[in-house]
């Protein structure tokens, strides 16, 4: 049987991830759990905890292989094979998306952008054509999409999510401000660009505090 892993844990492995990275670029090889928990601002009991949900992966007395911990989170995020992505809508957010160079290096290959309005048809962003709407259909029979991007507006949003999720499409990344209503076999990343706003707001008017987020990171 699968053990449940709290959403709370999964959202921290990003971090993990990001900042091992990091630590490679300076060539650092080795780190204990109390450096790490120094450098990340966690405590190094949380970071165990949190590890030990997959295994754990340190010895005692000698910490964490940077690169071996970094890969093994890398796969635990799935980021050991690539994921075809669609983005659907061409605006500047969407635009952004299908530039943002560090998606390819993790594995998020974008395939296809989509747009409803006859002036973006075949402009080029990158090395993809802007294709329209209708035929999005055709290319998700023709093409495998493991994930869609979604940047359009919330109107459009739910209907534009079934008839992907009809298409085969299991996997959203949803910036369109509203909660999607999918199949239970669907996974659907929500992301409220103004909560992470609101949060700082919230730290600053308390007391001036910095929260890490990993939103477009």
């Amino acid at each position: 049987m699968k053990r449940e892993i709290s959403q709370v844990v999964i959202k921290r492995m990003p971090r993990y991830y990001r900042y091992l990275g990091e630590l490679l670029e300076k060539n650092i090889e080795r780190i204990s759990s109390k450096e790490l928990s120094e450098l990340m601002n966690v405590t190094a009991s949380q970071i165990r905890q949190d590890l030990n949900n997959f295994g754990g992966f340190g010895q005692q007395g000698y910490g964490y292989n940077v690169l071996s911990l970094y890969n093994e989170i890398g796969r635990i995020l799935g980021l050991d094979m690539e994921h075809q992505v669609i983005i659907i809508g061409a605006g500047n957010l969407g635009q952004a998306l299908a530039t943002h160079s560090t998606f390819e290096k993790q594995g998020f290959i974008i395939r296809g952008v989509f747009d409803v309005r006859p002036e973006l048809k075949g402009k080029p962003i990158k090395n993809i054509k802007i294709q329209m709407m209708d035929e999005l259909e055709d290319f998700c029979k023709n093409h495998k999409v493991d994930i869609a991007a979604l940047t359009i507006p919330k109107t459009a949003a739910q209907d534009v999510a079934r008839k992907l999720e009809s298409y085969g499409v299991k996997a959203f990344w949803n910036f369109s401000h509203l909660d999607l209503e999918l199949g239970d076999q669907v996974n659907a990343q929500n992301v409220h660009l103004s909560d992470s706003l609101m949060r700082l707001s919230l730290n600053m008017k308390r007391n001036g505090g910095v929260e890490d987020s990993d939103i477009l990171d």
